[in-house]
């Protein structure tokens, strides 16, 4: 197998990795139906415990957990803590807030900092539906209330927590917790200078068991409020002191993103990862509110909770776009985008266009990957062209490695002039395959994580979801590196390769190179790519088994046209250069 051929695999190799690479970087005491309150509360500060006791005051109400839906959410509310126990997404039948047994709900209050005293009492509540002023829509208010006294003063209080759920498609909800003391006193909940801390968890949907971080994943991201770029919190532990934009964990097509409307009261952020018994990884994210020597406090909380879509996370930079008139809170950064972003949405643009025309993704992406390839005939035309004329010119490159197998120089020397006489660049096959290599890389980012492919069937009974590995059966024991879960298409892709690379070692049977690296560039590399991709999406296996195909269609008519023409072409040209040397010796002798 010749140089450029190695070079051209190996760059392959490099456009995978790089794009698995690219793959791993909550209302008022009486919520405000116009607007979000961002009052900013004025601390004077009481003596800080160490410690405390709250007793809640009066009996238990009604423990019952209670839906209220909306045109996109299903949410399941606890009573205990006043907390949420599920967020179900009905648009794209998800789950998207999970936990295990012993897990506390989502959206739970602890006292101060500890997160071992959360406030899991059980709260009274009222649910109604309210219009929003200055819009066409209504929201659902779910509010809990909690009496509760201090021990050592005796001071009585409360804590109101209230959700505002929008009964339209939005994914954006909200949350004001309340606390105020009945007789005017100051609030006298000081531990260490907090006043309570918000938690949110455990795992963002879709349930997984394990996460391979190129086709799968779940990732912290935060963004500060005076900066406009985002963080990525790669371990998914970090602790912060500095005012929050947002926090959130972000999968590859949902986001949970926990957002402070009330500046200058969230005094520490954290995020914690964990592992469980059914829940293979945790996300919590935690944040503290300072404690307050008012005798009333309201701070407002917003969390979006579904999918990771710039159509739904673009809404919030824009008052008027969305129901609780929320503005400037760029939401998108927590996409994840790369710098081929552009191109992925020229793409995009055309995989919708055939879908339109065949409504069927799996279609779409053959058509789009068969469009790429005529687009590129060009360059692609070039780079065989060149692997052609360097396959032709072999015997003579021979003769010039036996001739000069002693003199390195000299050899290199020979070999430029002949590539200069016959107008050949060494390097033509390769410099056209790394123009193309953006468009490679931008069809991976979109087939990778396009959300339209979530759930799409290409065929029935087999490819059922172009955004998961399909599975032909499941095997009752694990095999190494592949598990139970039997995949046909990156078998079918595997074997497309092999035959495109010895498709590719026919026009070049005559080149130098040993044996093994032959061997391991038609099998080893082809093994490797079989595990690489053994758990990519489906949509993926689609393009590169496609792509391989055509490339096989390409070298066929390369290898019976175009190398044969070469061959005859240099043959011609050494025939009269032979005949012109031969008259003109002929004519010396006269």
């Amino acid at each position: 197998m010749d140089r450029n051929t190695i070079i051209a695999v190996i760059l392959c190799v490099i456009v995978i990795t790089v794009g698995m690479a690219y793959q791993q970087t909550l209302l008022s005491t009486e919520i405000n139906e116009s607007e979000t309150v961002t009052e900013v509360v004025e601390n004077v500060p009481v003596p800080s415990l160490a410690s405390a006791s709250f007793t809640p005051v009066g009996s238990d109400g009604d423990t019952s957990t209670f839906n209220v839906s909306s045109s996109s959410l299903d949410i399941t509310f606890d009573p205990k803590g006043g907390t949420i126990e599920s967020i179900y997404d009905k648009k794209n039948d998800v789950n998207l807030i999970l936990s295990e047994e012993g897990d506390n709900n989502a959206f739970m209050l602890y006292w101060g900092k500890d997160k071992l005293s959360p406030i899991d009492d059980v709260f009274d509540y009222t649910v109604e539906s309210k219009a929003v002023q200055g819009k066409n829509d209504s929201i659902t208010q779910v509010a809990f209330t909690r009496s509760y006294k201090e021990e050592t003063t005796g001071t009585e209080f409360v804590i109101e927590k209230k959700f505002a759920i929008p009964e339209n498609d939005e994914y954006m909800i909200q949350m004001a917790v309340s606390v105020y003391t009945k007789d005017g006193s100051p609030i006298p909940i000081n531990i260490d200078s907090q006043m309570y801390t918000l938690s949110v968890g455990s795992q963002v949907g879709p349930e997984f068991q394990s996460l391979n971080g190129n086709y799968d994943y779940r990732r912290v991201y935060y963004k500060l409020a005076e900066k406009n770029s985002r963080k990525t919190v790669n371990s998914g532990n970090f602790t912060s002191q500095d005012q929050m934009g947002w926090a959130g964990v972000v999968g590859k097509y949902f986001a949970f993103l926990l957002i402070p409307e009330t500046q200058n009261v969230v005094s520490y952020t954290e995020a914690v990862q964990t592992s469980g018994e059914t829940l293979s990884q945790k996300n919590t994210i935690y944040m503290s509110r300072t404690a307050s020597g008012d005798s009333k406090t309201t701070d407002v909380y917003s969390f979006y909770c579904g999918p990771q879509l710039s159509t739904t996370l673009g809404i919030y930079d824009n008052a008027k776009d969305n129901i609780f008139g929320l503005s400037n809170h760029n939401l998108k950064k927590a996409l994840d985008v790369s710098w081929l972003s552009w191109l992925e949405k020229i793409l995009k643009v055309l995989l919708e266009m055939f879908y339109f025309i065949i409504p069927n993704y799996g279609v779409a992406i053959i058509l789009l990957t068969i469009l790429t390839k005529l687009i590129l005939i060009p360059l692609s035309k070039k780079g065989t062209e060149s692997t052609a004329k360097m396959s032709a010119l072999q015997p003579k490159l021979q003769e010039i490695q036996t001739k000069y197998k002693d003199d390195p120089e000299a050899q290199n020397a020979a070999m430029a002039k002949l590539y200069k006489e016959e107008g050949i660049n060494p390097m033509g096959s390769c410099l056209p395959m790394l123009i193309q290599f953006p468009i490679f890389i931008g069809l991976y980012g979109l087939l990778n994580k396009d959300f339209s492919l979530r759930g799409a069937m290409f065929i029935p009974g087999w490819i059922t979801d172009l955004s998961v590995p399909e599975t032909i059966f499941t095997l009752p024991f694990n095999i190494p590196f592949i598990g139970a879960d039997i995949h046909l298409l990156p078998i079918i892709y595997t074997a497309s390769m092999i035959f495109s690379m010895k498709i590719t070692q026919s026009a070049t049977s005559g080149q130098a190179g040993s044996k093994g690296m032959t061997w391991f560039m038609t099998y080893g590399m082809s093994i490797l790519f079989f595990f690489i991709l053994y758990n990519a999406p489906s949509g993926l296996l689609v393009y590169w088994t496609m792509s391989n195909l055509l490339a096989i269609l390409q070298q066929v008519y390369t290898n019976k046209k175009t190398v044969a023409g070469y061959k005859k072409e240099i043959e011609e040209k050494d025939a009269a250069k032979a005949q012109k040397k031969a008259a003109a010796k002929k004519r010396n002798k006269k």
